[in-house]
């Protein structure tokens, strides 16, 4: 079972550049870690203060080992959350219904 996170970042006014710097450097290192199926970063076309992340680990140790990791903690937590003018997260595990 597949553990999803969706994640709305905010930049503070003037700051979106920065921000959008920091993810860039952000998801090469994500996308390769051992428990990453999904890391794909989106940005609003109408208002580029807003980034949108839909990501998909292995499970919820895999996440957190993405949140421990170096790249995360340098570009995440040290260059790109600290210039967020607000942060949103949602947790989700996939799903497959059954055909009954």
């Amino acid at each position: 079972m597949g553990y999803v996170v969706t994640a709305k970042w905010t930049a503070r006014p003037g700051e979106e550049e920065a921000v959008a710097a920091a993810i860039a450097k952000l998801v090469g290192p994500a996308r390769k870690e051992p428990g990453n199926v999904v890391y794909q970063p989106h940005r609003d076309p109408e208002d580029p203060r807003v980034f949108f992340f839909y990501e998909e680990f292995a499970g919820a140790d895999a996440y957190q080992a993405h949140l421990d990791s170096a790249h995360m903690q340098e570009y995440g937590f040290g260059e790109a959350i600290p210039r967020l003018e607000s942060r949103e997260r949602a947790f989700f595990e996939t799903w497959e219904p059954s055909d009954s």
